[in-house]
């Protein structure tokens, strides 16, 4: 096993244990206290076959927890939030707001079309499919994490107000480690993912069937293809670093804003979304990803951290290194 590398600040070596004692063959871990590094550490391999070493600019697929991102996209339009979807997106039905959409309560969390896996690829084909479809409950009543829908409908309000695709405006405007739409040398340094346990996949398509369509977002063969790592997916294609992901949290960004609490019926328990991440009740915010990896903010201390993991598993690394973070004294 390659030893763990990287930077560890004095006082932060119980966090580095917390990472460090369930190696993951392939994971990162970044903490920024005001901004700069206290934590900057990573093990394992890039590659299934544990041949190439993980490095400090390794991209990988973070599903959810880039979710966020494409919600800073939006919010950085300045647009009113409060003004129908189709305000911005002329061929959009349904009667949502961008506000509803950045929280979660448009009841449009499923693409309406039966597709196959080179859907993923077409952007304007799954975009075409949101504006014609209906919601699935009445748009405000209550939450449902947008898995799959959430950045083709964000990522078209960025495109068709800014001009820019939303994998250049992500990257030039909220973050420029911050990838989708890969290029060939972005490809060439992005990790494998693989699964923790062979029943990974059928336990995570079995929480939901608006994870199965189109098919393969929870398929190795498919997210490690370059055509998963060429498309724009905001929703669950991120690919990034663990200290991209932290210095995201850098900034406020107004994202941590209660906007709605109550029941998510994607996660199965009650939460406060604000634009595109969860509040915590103690004060944290961010979000986690399918598969362990998790990015949020810890104002009380003056921190932010992202984890990522090639490893699809659960968020037992995250839990570890959250508790290890409590015992540390809130910042003054």
């Amino acid at each position: 096993m390659p030893r763990m590398e990287g930077l560890i600040a004095p006082g932060f070596e119980a966090v580095a244990s917390a990472f460090a004692v369930d190696p993951r063959g392939g994971s990162a871990l970044t903490i920024l206290r005001d901004g700069v590094p206290v934590v900057e550490i990573h093990e394992g391999w890039r590659d299934a076959a544990r041949t190439v070493p993980w490095t400090a600019d390794t991209l990988v697929n973070v599903y959810s927890t880039g979710k966020p991102m494409i919600a800073a996209a939006v919010l950085r339009l300045g647009i009113d939030l409060d003004r129908p979807m189709s305000a911005y997106w002329p061929s959009f039905q349904a009667p949502v707001s961008v506000r509803q959409v950045l929280c979660h309560t448009a009841g449009l969390p499923s693409f309406p079309v039966p597709r196959d896996v080179s859907a993923w690829a077409d952007w304007d084909l799954l975009c075409t499919d949101l504006a014609a479809a209906s919601p699935v409950w009445e748009p405000g009543a209550m939450a449902g994490e947008h898995a799959l829908t959430y950045g083709h409908l964000l990522g078209e309000v960025v495109r068709r107000v800014s001009g820019a695709t939303p994998a250049d405006f992500v990257r030039d405007q909220i973050g420029p480690d911050l990838r989708y739409a890969l290029s060939p040398s972005d490809i060439a340094r992005c990790a494998e993912l693989e699964y923790s346990t062979p029943s990974w996949p059928v336990t995570t398509l079995a929480r939901s069937e608006m994870l199965a369509n189109p098919p393969g977002a929870f398929d190795v063969t498919v997210v490690n293809s370059d055509l998963w790592r060429r498309a724009t997916i905001p929703a669950v294609n991120l690919h990034t670093t663990a200290t991209a992901i932290a210095r995201f949290y850098v900034p406020q960004r107004g994202m941590a804003v209660p906007q709605y609490t109550g029941p998510d019926i994607f996660i199965g328990s009650e939460v406060t979304w604000g634009y595109g991440v969860q509040i915590e009740p103690d004060g944290t915010w961010g979000h986690g990803g399918t598969g362990g990896s998790a990015g949020w903010a810890d104002p009380a201390r003056g921190l932010t951290i992202g984890y990522v993991t090639r490893r699809l598993g659960d968020f037992a690394a995250v839990d570890r290194v959250e508790e290890a973070l409590r015992n540390l004294q809130p910042a003054t």
